[in-house]
């Protein structure tokens, strides 16, 4: 290579020019697998994708970032997505914590193992090359993977917290600020992999505010509601490109109407501090979100009342999504037990299809019911992630069926009805 004067640059040595070619070769692989993808917007009750309507067929594996920290179980992440993508499934929800515990993302107060941090930017590059949106859950209202009870003990070692109550999350001031300090360090997170900002990467779906929240110290709501009005308000200060929801359970709260109220499986729901259409009429969030499990709330009822129970919860919160929020309704977890008294999986079967014929109902008419994501899917050799509700793709090809046959049909109304081989992924 000559310089403008006719001299010879310097001749640069075998090994950097090696790794000038194998950085150069990297980035050629990213982007080249790399599918186009927009961003998720909402207009009035819908999503949309490139002024095309949006429809989710989703499921959850929350152990995406643990399961990516260490190399022998990496590749489980590739295998999920591979797997997700040749069943039609869309979006996939997954913890973006793990507050103290295994493999700690946020190992105390404000401080990040980088460690992790890549494997979550591993979770993100994989999932767009396989063209699958993620949800990702910022903390969690339960212990697991540290949650809210870990920001206040943490809180109360260091002699900084107001109480040692799990309530006290919502509540104390220094808590608050700390978990804005963990908001702002994952939505502004640069991917080691890509060079881009999390705020700026359209691979994510959605941010979700915490897992199945509650503050049962305060009946009211009140606590509850002013922490998701700061956080969402924090969150769409320094995001204003994704998509917000909660991450509620679907309870009606003391503000609701008695027909409202009377929907909740048990008087008790009605005291735990959420309140489904007060909560998610906050203006920053965008979506609401609604969790499915009758084997928890009707523990003595027999499958068909608990089909009968789950048709009038969804149609509830469809309902309130199209008239009183006016924004798109996701049923973000749902599953059925193993574990009940005479399982059959055909009962899994029914109550699957229950719950896609009413989401694909309400999306056929152009209605706030968006989607719904399994609880949970999982691939071969993870039996101590599985639980009563997970399913293995591959071991019952009915189910199997059934979510293929969902993911079809929605893409049938994304795409009006033209099934080309490119808008049906060569899937139906």
């Amino acid at each position: 290579m000559k310089a403008e004067n006719g001299a010879l640059y310097p001749v640069l040595g075998l090994a950097s020019i090696i790794a000038f070619i194998c950085i150069s070769l990297r980035g050629l692989e990213f982007h080249s697998v790399e599918p186009k993808m927009s961003f998720v917007k909402r207009n009035g009750a819908n999503f949309m994708v490139d002024e095309r309507a949006f429809y989710v067929n989703g499921w959850n594996s929350y152990w995406l970032m643990d399961q990516a920290v260490e190399e022998f179980s990496r590749p489980r992440v590739r295998k999920m997505f591979q797997t997700a993508a040749k069943m039609g499934l869309t979006v996939c929800r997954a913890w973006a914590f793990n507050d103290g515990a295994h493999n700690a993302l946020q190992v105390s107060l404000g401080r990040f193992d980088e460690r992790v941090f890549k494997a979550l930017d591993y979770v993100i590059v994989e999932a767009r090359k396989h063209g699958i949106r993620l949800l990702l859950s910022l903390v969690n209202n339960l212990e697991h993977y540290g949650g809210k009870t870990q920001y206040v003990r943490w809180a109360w070692e260091e002699g900084i917290g107001l109480s040692f109550s799990n309530d006290s999350f919502f509540f104390d001031p220094t808590i608050r600020r700390y978990f804005k300090v963990y908001l702002k360090t994952i939505l502004a997170r640069k991917n080691h992999l890509t060079g881009i900002e999390y705020r700026d990467d359209p691979t994510i779906f959605a941010w979700e505010l915490m897992n199945e929240p509650q503050c049962i110290s305060d009946a009211s709501g009140d606590t509850l509601q002013d922490w998701i009005e700061e956080m969402a308000e924090y969150v769409k200060s320094i995001d204003k490109k994704h998509l917000l929801t909660i991450g509620l359970e679907g309870f009606y709260g003391p503000t609701s109407p008695p027909e409202k109220l009377s929907m909740n499986p048990g008087e008790w729901y009605n005291t735990i501090g959420s309140d489904f259409i007060r909560n998610s009429k906050i203006s920053a969030i965008d979506f609401a979100s609604v969790h499915i499990y009758p084997d928890q709330w009707l523990l003595e009822a027999e499958l068909d009342e608990k089909l009968e129970y789950i048709s009038k919860w969804m149609t509830s919160h469809i309902e309130d999504g199209d008239r009183e929020l006016k924004k798109p309704v996701l049923f973000t977890e749902f599953g059925l037990s193993n574990k009940n008294k005479n399982f059959d999986h055909s009962h899994r079967e029914a109550f699957y299809k229950s719950i896609f014929d009413t989401i694909y109902e309400s999306a056929r008419k152009n209605g706030a019911g968006a989607g719904a994501f399994i609880w949970q899917i999982l691939v071969p050799g993870m039996e101590e992630y599985n639980d009563d509700f997970g399913i293995i793709p591959g071991e019952r090809p009915s189910i199997d069926r059934l979510i293929k046959e969902q993911s079809c049909r929605l893409m049938a109304l994304q795409h009006q009805h033209d099934l080309s081989r490119r808008s049906s992924k060569g899937i139906c």
